[in-house]
């Protein structure tokens, strides 16, 4: 069976960013002037020259009343409580579990902080710490929740809901966590037959349906046996490579944006999504589309 392989020289390489064609948010680079205004106060990622504020590092503008901040676009996660976040078991230890969530220390999940299958609310007993490996071992992905931040950056994770728990069958993709946009829920059940959990620890994790009224073990059921129908699998293999041509042209992803370069990519296929310049020409068409949205 012939391959088709797509060779470039070093002078033919795409230009992927679009940052400055960006309305929101904008992309800063070091030495690029944030505000000439006198009124506001130098935070992280920023220093003053002539009387200007200008940004240190490459990232994106943060705002606190009349503190400014840079957000660096390619840093380690530093977590916030609240967070939604997608992460995998690196190690299991007496009474906790270690999770590798893209932070600088990988976080921790106590055994009192999970549901327990059958979801009964009861004290943790020795043989639940027996057993802790049946429930989460090393390599198993969870999606959960920062319940609080450690002095040392630490994370303390819980998954005390039925949203949240070990994941099945899906595609795992990494990107920074910057561009993942905050918003009040990072659970999205698309139209077009996926959920997507938007980590904000830069996680993304794209699935099957998640139909939660099934969701009534406590968040350990995996169907690793059960069948995903073609359609779904190439809906799912469509949204990853859609979420990959975003990230890779520094644009927000959420959910407005994933469908909306859902339904530029439709004039590709599957595999024509990974070529450079279909990524470029996406990310375009759903940027054009998100400025019309915010005029």
């Amino acid at each position: 069976m012939s391959q088709k392989f797509h060779i470039r020289l070093a002078s033919q390489r795409v230009n992927t960013s679009i940052a400055e064609n960006q309305r929101y948010p904008k992309i800063f680079t070091p030495g690029e002037t944030i505000t000439k205004q006198n009124e506001f106060m130098r935070g992280h990622g920023t220093y003053e020259d002539n009387g200007e504020l200008k940004s240190s590092v490459a990232g994106v503008r943060e705002q606190v009343n009349n503190l400014i901040s840079v957000k660096p676009l390619k840093s380690r996660y530093n977590g916030e409580v609240g967070d939604i976040v997608v992460g995998r078991i690196t190690e299991v230890q007496q009474k906790r579990w270690k999770v590798d969530t893209n932070a600088r220390l990988d976080s921790i999940l106590l055994l009192s902080s999970v549901n327990l299958p059958g979801g009964e609310l009861r004290r943790r007993s020795v043989e639940d710490e027996h057993m802790m490996r049946q429930y989460l071992q090393e390599g198993d992905l969870i999606s959960a929740e920062v319940q609080s931040v450690h002095s040392d950056g630490t994370l303390s994770l819980h998954t005390r809901s039925l949203r949240y728990g070990k994941l099945g069958q899906g595609v795992l993709l990494k990107v920074f966590p910057s561009l993942i946009q905050r918003s009040k829920t990072h659970f999205h059940n698309l139209p077009v037959g996926a959920s997507v959990i938007l980590g904000n620890n830069g996680f993304i994790w794209i699935c099957p349906i998640i139909n939660n009224s099934e969701d009534s073990v406590g968040g350990f059921v995996q169907n690793l046996e059960e069948k995903v129908p073609r359609q779904e699998r190439e809906s799912i293999g469509r949204i990853r490579n859609c979420i990959q041509a975003l990230a890779m042209c520094k644009m927000m992803i959420y959910d407005t944006s994933i469908l909306y370069a859902y339904e530029e990519s439709l004039k590709y296929s599957i595999v024509e999504l990974l070529v450079p310049e279909a990524m470029v020409d996406i990310a375009i068409l759903t940027q054009h589309r998100l400025s019309m949205i915010e005029v």
